[in-house]
């Protein structure tokens, strides 16, 4: 079997919230900081109000590298400029990109409950739409991997512009190998996609490309001295 070809569109996606990820966007410890009673109620309340407005949609493109550098990946006529890319993905001979979004009805919502002063709810319904994405990428990332092994081919862990060293002015090379539009996703002039609930994200495949043992992103993560970091750094490349 080969990789797809052209522009896939994922509709109907499953999500698999985990609530210890929301708490995490409340700024609660997991194994320290113990939720009240009331902060589980807003918490399922929250979960079930955005279960109605999110919309989980993903966009996808392989496409094969023609270049490989220390630092940089030529594929489809862009150059991606990505620090180390080399040393750690390996000899990929695919990338494949993808645009991840819950849409925008939820920020509508939570910007809604702001204005009516409803705070809490408003910043929980944030959260839930922040794990919600986060669980969607980890999904695509997953088909991802399907798709590689079906071709023979290991696939890279995801990485996105803005972490990892990555600039996220890179953000507008990715939307010109994979626009997000098919899934309603656009760009500004700053690189910041729209709606705000979605994940530009770049994989990596070879017959012998290096891939990570799966496990959390985090933990996987190039950036080990990251503030936002959810689980103590490994080593990254696995022979």
């Amino acid at each position: 079997m080969s990789l797809p070809g052209g522009v896939q569109v994922l509709d109907d996606l499953p999500l698999a919230i985990d609530p210890d990820e929301v708490l995490r966007f409340q700024g609660y410890k997991k194994g320290v900081d113990v939720p009240t009673p009331d902060v589980r109620a807003l918490f399922d309340d929250a979960l079930a109000l955005g279960s109605r407005l999110m919309v989980p949609r993903a966009v996808i493109r392989w496409v094969a590298v023609d270049r490989r550098e220390s630092d940089r990946l030529e594929a489809d006529g862009v150059t991606l400029t990505i620090p180390a890319v080399g040393a750690r993905w390996g000899a990929v001979e695919h990338v494949a990109v993808a645009i991840c979004t819950i849409g925008e009805a939820l920020e509508r919502h939570v910007a809604e409950l702001w204005e009516a002063r409803e705070l809490p709810l408003a910043s929980m319904l944030d959260s839930v739409g922040s794990g919600a994405v986060e669980s969607l990428a980890e999904y695509v990332n997953d088909v991802l991997c399907q798709q590689g092994l079906a071709a023979g081919l290991q696939v890279t862990n995801r990485i996105s512009p803005g972490y990892a060293d990555w600039e996220m002015a890179e953000q507008a090379e990715l939307f010109r190998v994979c626009p997000g539009t098919p899934v309603g996703v656009v760009l500004n002039a700053a690189c910041v996609m729209a709606p705000g609930k979605s994940i530009s994200l770049l994989a990596g495949a070879g017959v012998a490309a290096r891939v990570d043992h799966y496990f959390s992103q985090c933990a996987r993560c190039w950036m080990r001295d990251c503030a936002y970091r959810r689980a103590p750094a490994r080593r990254t490349v696995h022979r």
